[in-house]
């Protein structure tokens, strides 16, 4: 995190020069770009390398409002061995420019102004070729990124932007991953992960029938439901009707964002049967018991879907 150092006291011209000396000092700094940056900062070697490798090293040098999110030499090696890559250079160049873009905003975010939600990165996911992959920040006991990647030191300032390094390397979020980071989704989560479910885990991990749209209910939904339908806890709930009101949240084969709702869309879903959009008056669901669930964040973008969630457990 960022060092204050309490300032010595002298006297005179050794004084004034100090100050002079500083200034010029913080005057160079900021007139680097985040990529000179990284470039003259050993422990950002090997991100370095991967910008130079991805062909990044113009974007980072000209002139705007980046936020990057730089991982440590450490994280690109734990990185690496994770993903059985030997060296960077075994990482496919198209797949390392996404990633990288994945640690990147496209406004300048101090640490001051960091806040516990979601944001867009400059990367593309496959799900979707218009709307940009969303990256997730819980600020309860620091800064932690998508569940995975700790913040360690903030505001690196740029003329271009500004840098924060990261213990850990971003990877591209699936709609477990977006999941599992908002502690909002708790409740969702252990349903899913249920030990007599089907693995949705590796279902909502994966590309076969993506990109998936979910509408993911938050901890009071399912606190709504279990008093609603009289269970003690998610345990209680039959295993039949718990995995059919799951896969009734999930619909597969298209990224539906916010702007492609329309007023009274019909929505096929994943457990086979569907439900109503409506949008006056604010985006809705009904369920196929005229249950209404109010769309309450929208367009959070997943690396092979897009998720919304919503403050009633839907029953199919």
């Amino acid at each position: 995190m960022r060092n204050f150092f309490k300032p010595l006291l002298f006297s005179g011209v050794a004084m004034l020069c100090i100050i002079s000396c500083d200034d010029n000092d913080d005057n160079m700094m900021t007139e680097k770009t985040t990529y000179e940056l990284v470039s003259s900062d050993s422990n950002l070697s090997s991100l370095k390398a991967a910008i130079d490798k991805a062909g990044l090293s113009a974007t980072l040098n000209q002139s705007g409002t980046f936020t990057l999110f730089a991982p440590t030499n450490a994280a690109f090696a734990t990185f690496l061995q994770a993903n059985g890559y030997a060296s960077l250079n075994d990482v496919p160049t198209a797949a390392l420019k996404t990633l990288l873009m994945n640690h990147v905003l496209n406004s300048e975010v101090k640490a001051a102004a960091i806040s516990t939600g979601y944001v867009s990165t400059l990367a593309m996911g496959s799900a979707s070729s218009t709307r940009p992959i969303s990256m997730f920040i819980n600020t309860n006991g620091g800064v932690k990124i998508n569940g995975v990647s700790n913040v360690v030191a903030t505001d690196i300032d740029a003329n271009n932007g500004v840098i924060h390094k990261v213990d850990a390397v971003i990877g591209l979020p699936t709609i477990v991953t977006h999941a599992t980071a908002n502690p909002q989704f708790t409740s969702l989560v252990s349903a899913l992960t249920r030990s007599d479910m089907p693995n949705f885990v590796g279902i909502l991990s994966g590309t076969a029938n993506s990109p998936f749209t979910v509408f993911a209910p938050t901890n009071s939904a399912f606190s709504s439901l279990l008093t609603e339908i009289g269970a003690a806890n998610l345990a209680a709930i039959p295993k039949t009707t718990l995995e059919n009101t799951l896969k009734y949240h999930v619909v597969t084969g298209a990224n539906v964002g916010s702007n492609n709702l329309t007023n009274n869309m019909m929505f096929p879903t994943f457990q086979g049967g569907s439900f109503k959009i409506t949008t006056t008056g604010g985006a809705k669901i009904t369920d196929n018991n005229n249950r209404v669930s109010n769309i309450i964040v929208t367009d959070v973008q997943c690396s092979n879907g897009i998720i919304h969630a919503i403050d009633k457990v839907l029953l199919p």
